[in-house]
């Protein structure tokens, strides 16, 4: 052999240094100077390589000790008419046959951060070119030098698959024929500096499982969906005048298969069943996107195309939606676009520059969380976040997604000392382009999936959250009500005789209720890090907790909006939530358990029944006091109206039985009680109000109504009002 490094070309010298950006233009089929066809192909390490030509064994010629082969074809073939053995006997094409695949349009919309289809032309991708079926990868890395694919497929060598660089969009591209879901791969990127870093893929459909963290080709366009009414009936639902009893739900933690986790396929009917019977609307899933560390809760994002592997595939994730809307159960889904881990193989640092991040670490660091923060402003960062979102969404058949901790990507200085962060160019705190991408993302997803639930996370009191885009808010749909589970729960935490000096934090809420579409939350939040459970927040005896967790959740359930409670919650549950084992179902043994449990299954299934509770939720003709300023004996009442019925809602916050309670009530035709949940059946006293007596004036007109009311009790009465 004749040819040293030295002899050869300029570009096979910057493939040899593992610098080539083009590997297409010299590797694959060619034509030479003169005229003939030449098959270049690289082999590292490899002394010798065979090809089959139009089903001829051939020998490939060693151009260079370094790993630079060819073959001078006899006459003219295509690029399908030869194959390569690979050191197991089998053989491929050769993926420097095929061109790249990415057109213009696709890099054009890229660019502009309005490719709201991204997914499926980037990241590993199941594809067929000139009938040859196979995988392509792509990936953004504009400062890269080189870019290979590597896997179990090519021993993990990145010397042999380098990616072609698409122009000047930093996307790289190549497709390797013959390879099917389930191989495991990386991209090993060389950064403008030398280094090489090998990363997960940010488009992937699939992970290792931790602590493994290599990604596996997948597809999400398998799987035979069977809920296209539930689908059609969605997009029907944008008034919001629906049911809303949203059970919160972490997988991995519900219930656990003998310490293990269940599939997905497993989950989907023991989930559905329970929440069918226990009278709940919707899901609310904690993060299922892959993550690597089971005590973030899921909230540390590495996989934001990917469902987690802990529980199976896309196919078995597919299906657990797929089963909870054949048994009419919604499915909200947490996203969490503000910050991501710093784990080497993730997001960060991507091409050894601050890609996916802001640069600058007053933007592009989280102080609290230890995490990097998304580069709003960017368009193609812009753009993977908001098709994440809508692959949810439109492919998975997510119906909502709860953004998580909204505030913190509102504020510049959220999270920061004085001097640690920069104001806008208006002078202000607000972070500005990360409330453009709100924006943009809302109004993308309300255009493309009519129907699809946008609820914020967000504790401050941000203007215009749930005010339509075109109004100059935000565009969610719905927000969590922060302020009122704040007050509820110091109110609830205050011993009974302290609280009438507590009586403003049960109003303050309806002072604002209607200024935002609110949903009423006692999430996973409240129940860890030493806060103690609902059960342990309530004071008094054992009787006393179970009547005040009673009464606060019907209280919730009365008050205007949607509302939501995590799981254990639903039962009384003793001790906080770990993530690491399963809720405490045994505890449902106890009557004083199962009767709170029953109290929830019926005034669930209460709520769902009666329109009055959930068709006026935004609006304040659907909510009327009666009641607001009995301090001293802690008493609320007021009137939730429907389109055609209005419900009373009576709230006893003190263990003292009033026999003879007058409300004013101007206009009262009839009254009955329809709920308590002092019921004995519940673990109460059984005072139910049995003779309600309407109160006439001089003239005969009816102005009020004389009822009993139960201690540490919510009681519901149907009314009828001429």
């Amino acid at each position: 052999m004749n040819n040293t490094l030295q002899n050869i070309d300029t570009e096979y010298q910057n493939l040899f240094h593992l610098t080539d950006s083009k590997p297409h233009k010299i590797l694959g089929l060619l034509t030479d100077e003169s005229g003939s066809q030449v098959i270049r192909i690289w082999r590292p390490g490899a002394e010798q390589l065979q090809l089959e030509i139009e089903g001829k064994t051939i020998k490939a010629k060693q151009v260079c000790s370094e790993g630079l082969f060819e073959v001078v074809c006899e006459k003219p073939i295509g690029s399908l008419d030869y194959k390569i053995y690979q050191p197991d006997g089998s053989l491929t094409f050769d993926p420097y046959s095929f061109e790249p695949t990415l057109g213009d349009v696709d890099l054009y919309l890229y660019a502009k951060g309005e490719h709201y289809d991204l997914y499926r032309v980037m990241g590993a991708r199941v594809i067929e070119v000139d009938g040859v079926k196979g995988v392509r990868f792509t990936v953004w890395a504009p400062s890269a030098s080189r870019v290979s694919i590597v896997g179990d497929f090519n021993s993990w060598d990145g010397r042999l698959n380098p990616l072609s660089l698409l122009g000047q969009s930093g996307v790289w591209e190549i497709f390797v024929p013959g390879l099917q879901q389930g191989a495991r791969y990386k991209f090993e990127i060389r950064s403008a500096t030398g280094n090489l870093i090998l990363k997960s893929d940010p488009f992937a459909l699939a992970g290792e499982r931790r602590p493994k963290n290599s990604s596996v080709v997948s597809d999400y366009a398998q799987f035979q969906w069977t809920d296209q009414k539930w689908m059609e009936d969605r997009e029907d639902h944008k008034d919001h005048k629906i049911p809303m009893a949203t059970y919160e739900v972490h997988l991995g933690s519900w219930r656990q298969n003998n310490g293990q986790f269940y599939n997905y396929r497993e989950l989907a009917h023991l989930l559905s069943d329970y929440v069918l019977e226990m009278g709940f609307t919707h899901i609310e899933l904690l993060p299922v996107t892959e993550h690597p560390l089971d005590e973030s809760w899921g909230y540390q994002v590495t996989g934001y195309f990917a469902p987690t592997s802990r529980h199976g595939t896309i196919e078995d994730f597919q299906y657990f939606v797929n089963i909870m809307h054949e048994k009419g159960i919604g499915v909200i889904l947490d996203w969490v676009p503000a910050h991501f881990p710093t784990d080497v193989f993730s997001l960060g640092n991507f091409d050894g520059s601050a890609l996916y991040e802001h640069e600058d670490p007053q933007k592009g660091y989280h102080p609290h969380w230890n995490t990097l923060i998304f580069e709003f402003g960017h368009p193609k960062v812009s753009n993977f976040l908001i098709a994440s979102a809508l692959f949810w969404l439109k492919e998975m058949h997510i119906d909502g997604l709860r953004v998580d901790a909204v505030a913190s990507m509102l504020y510049l200085d959220y999270g920061r000392n004085y001097g640690e962060w920069n104001p806008n160019p208006y002078g202000g705190k607000e972070y500005i382009e990360a409330i453009d991408f709100f924006k943009h993302l809302n109004s993308v997803v309300h255009e493309r999936v009519p129907g699809a639930l946008m609820i914020a996370e967000e504790s401050s009191s941000f203007p215009g959250i749930t005010t339509p885009v075109q109004e100059g808010g935000l565009g969610f749909d719905m927000k969590w009500n922060m302020g009122w589970m704040n007050d509820s729960l110091v109110y609830f935490s205050t011993e009974m005789d302290q609280r009438p000096n507590e009586h403003h934090h049960l109003t303050f809420s309806l002072v604002y209720m209607f200024t935002e579409n609110f949903v009423a939350a006692l999430s996973h939040d409240e129940v860890v890090h030493e806060k103690k459970t609902l059960l342990g927040k309530m004071p008094g005896d054992i009787e006393q907790k179970f009547a005040n967790l009673r009464l606060l959740y019907s209280y919730m359930v009365c008050q205007p909006g949607k509302y939501l409670i995590f799981m254990g919650g639903e039962f009384g549950q003793f001790n906080e939530w770990n993530c690491n084992r399963e809720l405490d179902w045994m505890v449902l043994e106890l009557d004083i358990h199962r009767q709170y449990h029953q109290m929830v299954k019926q005034l669930n299934h209460f709520y769902q029944k009666y329109p009055a509770l959930w068709e006026k939720d935004f609006t304040e003709d659907g909510f009327e006091w009666v009641v607001y300023s009995d301090r001293i004996n802690s008493v609320l009442a007021y009137l939730r109206k429907g389109d055609q019925s209005t419900l009373l809602c009576v709230h006893n916050f003190q263990p003292k039985y009033h026999s003879n309670y007058y409300l004013k009530l101007p206009g009262v035709h009839t009254v009955k009680e329809v709920f308590n949940t002092d019921s004995k059946e519940y673990g109460g006293t059984g005072k139910n109000s049995l003779n309600e007596i309407i109160v006439k004036n001089e003239k005969g007109h009816p102005e009020g109504v004389i009822i009993s009311i139960s201690p540490l009790a919510t009681q519901i009465f149907e009314v009828e009002l001429t």
